[in-house]
């Protein structure tokens, strides 16, 4: 499996090539995000671990025109800004998953594998869950005829609760349908998600179906069940 490191330190990109080597990784490292560009086309890795922070073009930057051009790439964003507008705005952008700096090495492979390993569903769909239509060959939602793209973790997160609809989903339960066994997980990474998932739901105009079940978890609940 091929990875692409994007990342404009040169001395923690070294320290990364050579963590993803030992692990049976092929990597292909650059220092911009101009050469992650041309890198992509050259190599099509199958996953990128990229730092936000690059010269020429930025990692939001480089991430904005793969999704404009409908490569799906699972990404990874590397980012010192622990603010959640920052990781927001990269998961609006189509990032898969991020981390902020400093980091474990094993958490950043933990995360790689959780990444490239999420199954493409077999099932058909769609889902729906009163207004909200989740369709499974685009990784959108929709409703009243408009539609938000959903990355393919968001997807996945999205995907647990409309099937336990009605249910309160423990945190738990959903850091391993997006994560695996992932003992380094911090809980506000979940958090993160699950406030992009509201955001793209509030754009199509559907009522606050996403409640939050305090010290417990998550639960899917359409206006209809109000």
């Amino acid at each position: 499996m091929r990875v692409l490191i994007a990342e404009d330190k040169v001395r923690m990109a070294m320290l990364l090539q050579r963590s993803l080597q030992r692990e049976g990784y092929l990597v292909v490292v650059v220092h911009d995000g101009e050469s992650a560009l041309t890198a992509i086309g050259r190599h099509r890795p199958d996953a990128i671990v990229m730092d936000v922070m690059m010269p020429k073009l930025d990692g939001f930057q480089v991430l904005a025109r793969l999704r404009s051009m409908d490569v799906r790439i699972p990404t990874i964003l590397l980012t010192a800004k622990h603010t959640s507008e920052d990781i927001v705005t990269g998961l609006d952008l189509g990032a898969d998953d991020y981390l902020t700096k400093p980091f474990e090495l094993a958490v950043l492979l933990a995360r790689l594998r959780a990444v490239v390993r999420r199954p493409s569903t077999l099932v058909k769909g769609p889902l729906r869950a009163g207004d909200l239509v989740l369709h499974f060959e685009t990784h959108e939602i929709e409703c009243a005829g408009q539609r938000r793209v959903l990355t393919p973790l968001e997807f996945t997160l999205l995907q647990g609760l409309m099937q336990r609809v009605g249910r309160v989903v423990r945190k738990e339960e959903l850091v391993k349908i997006g994560w695996g066994n992932d003992d380094a997980f911090q809980e506000g990474t979940l958090y993160v998600f699950i406030r992009a998932l509201r955001g793209k739901m509030h754009a199509l105009g559907i009522p606050d179906m996403l409640h939050t079940v305090r010290g417990v978890g998550y639960v899917l609940r359409p206006a209809a069940e109000e």
